[in-house]
């Protein structure tokens, strides 16, 4: 975790948030930490017509770190191709898991999902589910694993994290990187219109969540980053 209080050691030539954060954790750099967060995938939550029940479609994943931190130490022997495959897999396994999560928590609820448009982002993300789901050694990843989730209408957004990690930031910065995808991104629409934002997705990765490090900000550099964020999405 970068404390950003540490804010008074970063270049004084830093322009905006990004530049101070790019120039203190540098691609060079990453290797003196852990990878905090393994992966951040959007998936359906809903039945889609063309999948089998049960199935949820990934249509968004980022894996930080090696993709040896996905694989076992068997599956790393095996070609780029499979490798990939085997990874796509591995997060197929999470999202399903995690629609299967949202399913029951829906149903425990009992509420009516209020179906909510484009304009109602607060809303939808307000009345969004929740959860934590343990993943354990082996189901799907080689160690054990946490995997926070939201589920808002029919999209669900999956945080996948070491298992010892701060659970209360890495909650929060799914809700900030949900409603930036919400508010920015316009993902009230047509689920499969996510593919067609992935370069965006990338950027607000990058810098919500740099190298899978999760931030500790305060409130000052927090909304600092939201206006940068923004003023890229409205580009």
């Amino acid at each position: 975790m970068i404390n950003a209080e540490a804010k008074h050691h970063m270049p004084t030539d830093c322009l905006n948030l990004s530049d101070c954060i790019e120039k203190t954790v540098t691609l060079s750099d990453i290797s003196l930490f852990t990878i905090m967060v393994q992966c951040f995938l959007i998936h359906t939550i809903c039945p889609v017509t063309t999948l089998a029940p049960g199935e949820s479609r990934v249509l968004y994943c980022r894996v930080f770190g090696p993709e040896e931190s996905v694989l076992s130490g068997n599956d790393c022997e095996l070609g780029p191709e499979h490798r990939r495959l085997l990874q796509k897999e591995k997060v197929a396994v999470v999202a399903r898991q995690v629609r299967s999560a949202v399913t029951l928590s829906r149903e425990a609820s009992g509420r009516v999902l209020v179906e909510t448009v484009l304009g109602e982002e607060a809303v939808a993300l307000q009345e969004a589910d929740s959860g934590v789901l343990r993943l354990r050694a082996g189901e799907p990843f080689s160690g054990e694993r946490s995997a926070l989730w939201l589920g808002v209408q029919s999209l669900g957004f999956t945080l996948v994290c070491e298992p010892h990690e701060n659970l209360l930031l890495a909650e929060g910065t799914l809700r900030n990187l949900t409603r930036h995808c919400l508010e920015n991104l316009r993902m009230l629409g047509a689920g499969s219109e996510v593919l067609l934002k992935s370069d965006r997705m990338d950027v607000l990765l990058d810098r919500v969540l740099p190298h899978g490090q999760l931030l500790f900000l305060n409130h000052r550099l927090a909304q600092t980053l939201d206006k940068e964020v923004a003023a890229y999405m409205t580009k």
